[in-house]
C-alpha cells in the first residue's frame, strides 16, 4: 500500500477492508487525468466520508451524492470558471493547461483540490485550497494523503479550514447511504 494513504489510514484509526474494486479507468476518463495512488488507494480500502464531522473526502460513485467525486469535479469547473472572470486565479494556476479537481469539501463551503499542470504525472498533483465564499487560496506542494496527515497530525496548519478541524481524537464516518 501507498505509504501516506497507509499513514493517514492510520491517524484516522479507521478500519479497512479487503480492497472494493473501483473503476478507475472510467472515472480517469471522465475527469481526463490518472488520479493519485494515494488517493485511490485510500477510497478502495476506506472510502468516501466525512473526517471529524467537518471535512468531506469526495469518492466516485459515492453514496451520497452530493460527495461524488466525477459530479463534484463537473460543478466546480463550471463554477470556476465563472469565478476567474470577476477574481484572479491563484497564481499556482496561472500557467497555461492547468487545472483543479476537487478532492474535498467542508461544512463551511472550502474546497479542496489537487492542482494539475501540464505533463505532471499523478504523483506531482499538489493540494490547493480555496475559502468559502472569498478569494484565499492556500497551496502545499504535497499531495492528498500527506496533506491530510499532517493537518490531522497538527504538523501542517491552514488559515482557511476551521479553526476546530481537526478535532483532538480523529472520527472518521464512511459515506453509507443517498440523501
Amino acid at each position: 500500500m501507498n505509504e501516506h494513504a497507509r499513514r493517514l489510514i492510520e491517524v484516522l484509526g479507521t478500519e479497512t477492508t479487503p480492497p472494493q474494486q473501483q473503476d478507475w479507468s472510467g472515472i480517469e476518463s471522465e475527469l481526463q487525468v490518472r488520479l493519485p495512488d494515494d488517493y485511490k488507494e485510500f477510497i478502495e480500502h476506506v472510502g468516501g466520508g466525512r473526517v471529524d464531522g467537518y471535512l468531506y473526502i469526495l469518492a466516485p460513485s459515492s453514496l451520497n451524492q452530493h460527495y461524488d467525486l466525477a459530479k463534484s469535479a463537473a460543478e466546480r469547473v463550471e463554477v470556476y470558471e465563472e469565478i476567474f472572470e470577476f477574481e484572479d486565479k491563484p497564481a499556482q494556476l496561472e500557467p497555461d493547461g492547468s487545472r483543479i479537481i476537487p478532492w474535498g469539501t467542508t461544512d463551511n463551503g472550502e474546497w479542496l483540490f489537487w492542482r494539475i499542470l501540464p505533463g505532471q504525472g499523478p504523483a506531482e498533483f499538489a493540494v490547493l485550497i480555496n475559502e468559502a465564499r472569498g478569494e484565499r487560496w492556500e497551496f502545499q506542494k504535497i499531495g492528498f494523503a500527506e496533506y491530510l496527515t499532517g493537518v490531522l497530525q497538527g504538523e501542517i496548519q491552514s488559515e482557511i479550514l476551521s479553526s476546530a478541524f481537526p478535532a483532538g481524537s480523529h472520527d472518521f464516518r464512511k459515506f453509507t447511504h443517498t440523501p
